[in-house]
């Protein structure tokens, strides 16, 4: 007997949107399903950001619709959509020094009471996020005295907080040093193998694709590849993805595929 396949948690059809005249996103047909680590990837303009904001209904499809588990995402109420998928955005401000352990309880806003207090519930999921970033030394620490790394940190604790099963990362390993970078992406995957579903938007490829599921390339708007790495993460993809010549190869001290890139006209040269 087959086994029946999985239902996507979000699929996009004829998914559009422009910034005035210029076309950001065109036409962009996809699927996610839960239990994946999707990456987002592609080179500067080609439409990543705006897609996560999309997908957190932070900005609305010029064209198209986004379908969140079987359901318009219009249909959604802000407070259900706010228990639903959770963003953890590349740039968060906060110009008040709430500590640390104040901004990652934000992610608990969508589960409060009439009176706005923590319940016992409330502050164990607090507790863990700081835990799953190793936050706990900082959690008393004013955000406007944290480096940008451990602000960046924080951030993506108030997401895991919001307890939600779509999680969006954007740019989440932006500033971290080498061991939080890995740390992060690790638990990303955890995450989805435990049953999130998780996108990330990152420039790291080789970070990336030790802890991705799958990928997903957008280049000037459009989709040009998705899969898993083996699919998705080879030459000839990233040669027309990046417009660079791509080498690839199974990079066995990370435990995934690795790959380095130059000018085309870098051999010519003797580069």
């Amino acid at each position: 007997m087959t086994e029946a396949r999985q239902e996507a948690w979000i699929s996009l059809r004829g998914l559009g949107f422009s910034h005035g005249t210029q076309r950001v996103l065109d036409a962009v047909d996809l699927d996610f399903y839960p239990g994946r680590h999707y990456i987002l990837a592609g080179p500067n303009g080609a439409g990543k950001s705006t897609l996560l904001d999309l997908l957190a209904n932070l900005k609305k499809p010029a064209t198209g619709g986004i379908i969140v588990k079987g359901r318009p995402m219009p249909d959604y109420a802000p407070l259900e959509l706010a228990r639903t998928l959770a963003l953890a955005p590349q740039d968060f401000r906060l110009h008040f020094a709430f500590s640390v352990r104040e901004v990652v309880a934000m992610g608990r806003r969508p589960y409060l009471g009439r009176w706005g207090r923590l319940s016992a519930e409330d502050y164990r999921a607090v507790d863990a996020a700081l835990s799953a970033l190793n936050l706990e030394a900082l959690a008393a620490k004013p955000v406007t005295a944290l480096s940008g790394g451990e602000r960046q940190r924080a951030v993506v604790a108030r997401t895991l907080a919001q307890a939600t099963p779509i999680i969006l990362l954007d740019e989440p390993t932006a500033g971290l040093d080498v061991a939080h970078g890995l740390a992060l992406m690790r638990l990303a995957r955890q995450r989805a193998e435990e049953g999130a579903l998780v996108i990330t938007v990152t420039h790291d490829l080789n970070l990336a694709a030790v802890f991705a599921h799958e990928f997903v390339f957008l280049k000037k708007g459009r989709l040009a590849a998705a899969g898993p790495p083996e699919q998705a993460f080879i030459a000839p993809v990233l040669d027309a993805v990046y417009e660079a010549e791509a080498r690839v190869v199974h990079d066995d001290f990370a435990g995934g595929p690795a790959a380095s890139f130059r000018l085309p006209d870098e051999k010519e040269r003797g580069l």
